[in-house]
């Protein structure tokens, strides 16, 4: 059967500052989609990562659908009253407008969907981030999918060894949606040469060379919304398993190395991406920035219940990279490539400091 996998997340309010949302206010966004999703949703999962709280749904009705992501809205708007009451820190900050219209894009919430014909077997992987931005996903995709040092299988499998196309958005632009698409091997080059700049270049999504969804990033960025800084966008990922498709453990592979990423304390800092386990808070420095992964099967739209794939001991060790890697850049304090470039920062207050300072500033004669 044809279906559709939608993940829409949003931070809507947490404990002792930016750590993780109250089992209340899970239960409350939980309880609001089992009671009011019958006849719209075939399934889902809630879960969080940090402070974000990620809803996946299974369903019929395509992306973008206005029953869903308004269904996905008013849970979290339930959910943002719970915060209210009880006092959590930032209740309701990534609802950025004060209405839906039919649609949760541009209003705040990170959306990521993708409609395929279901195959016998259909394994996926839901990976959510907190403290970070879309592009953190840009370096695990090209390995997955683009490099056979880390995904032995663009050798061994005819139908992968054809290669993929890779979507990719340029962020900095607001008056629209801004594509290109690019297709490896021949691409190779031309794909690496944008997805280092992750700030601007961001992979939207890959598909197969026969037209197959492989994987959907959200790609929304809150400051392009809100017309100031508010917080790092905590992307979601989608990504098709097995078969014509990387295996399971290729995709993971690619996130061992802890590559950094800008995020972690308000969001303006260079920080290893670090793997956690499902609902896990954040600590360190408002972070690490983080990642976490739920394998699934889905089956005539039903889900089983979640793996949780970077629980498996070999992660500890991944896990004690990163926090050695994210302690030795924290040592740089506020020093050249600790913090990211004045571009990412144009919302922050040390913004205002700069143009006092500006004015200050005299040419020698």
């Amino acid at each position: 059967m044809k279906i559709t996998l939608s993940v829409i997340k949003a931070d809507i309010g947490s404990i002792g500052g930016h750590i993780k949302p109250s089992e209340k206010l899970l239960k409350t966004v939980k309880d609001y989609i089992a009671g009011e999703g019958h006849g719209l949703v075939k399934d889902f999962y809630v879960g969080y990562t940090g402070d974000d709280i990620a809803i996946l749904f299974t369903h019929t009705r395509g992306k973008g659908d206005s029953k869903i992501h308004g269904l996905a809205w008013k849970a979290f708007l339930a959910g943002t009253q719970v915060a209210k009451d009880q006092g959590l820190y930032g209740a309701g900050q990534d609802l950025l407008k004060s209405s839906f219209s039919g649609n949760v894009k541009g209003m705040g919430p990170a959306v990521c969907e993708m409609e395929f014909q279901e195959r016998p077997n259909e394994p996926f992987l839901f990976f959510a981030a907190d403290k970070t931005e879309p592009g953190a996903y840009n370096l695990p995709l090209y390995l997955a999918f683009a490099d056979p040092m880390n995904t032995p299988g663009l050798l061994l499998s005819p139908e992968m060894n054809k290669g993929f196309k890779f979507r990719i958005m340029d962020v900095s632009y607001t008056k629209g949606d801004r594509v290109i698409e690019l297709s490896t091997p021949e691409g190779l080059y031309d794909i690496a040469a944008l997805l280092r700049d992750n700030e601007r270049f961001v992979v939207e999504s890959i598909y197969s060379k026969k037209g197959e969804i492989a994987a959907v990033v959200s790609t929304t960025r809150l400051h392009n919304i809100a017309g100031k800084y508010t917080g790092k966008d905590d992307p979601v990922m989608l990504v098709r398993v097995q078969k014509h498709f990387p295996a399971t453990g290729e995709v993971l592979a690619a996130f061992s190395r802890t590559h950094y990423v800008g995020g972690g304390m308000r969001g303006s800092h260079s920080m290893p991406l670090m793997p956690m386990k499902l609902n896990s808070p954040t600590s360190y420095f408002d972070g690490p920035p983080m990642v976490s992964c739920a394998a699934f099967c889905v089956h005539n739209g039903l889900l089983t219940e979640p793996v949780d794939v970077f629980a498996h001991p070999y992660w500890d060790y991944v896990r004690s990279k990163a926090s050695r890697k994210a302690t030795e850049m924290r040592e740089q304090g506020f020093s050249g490539a600790a913090m990211l470039p004045y571009s990412e920062l144009e919302y922050g207050g040390i913004v205002e400091i700069l143009k006092r300072l500006d004015k200050k500033f005299k040419v020698k004669k």
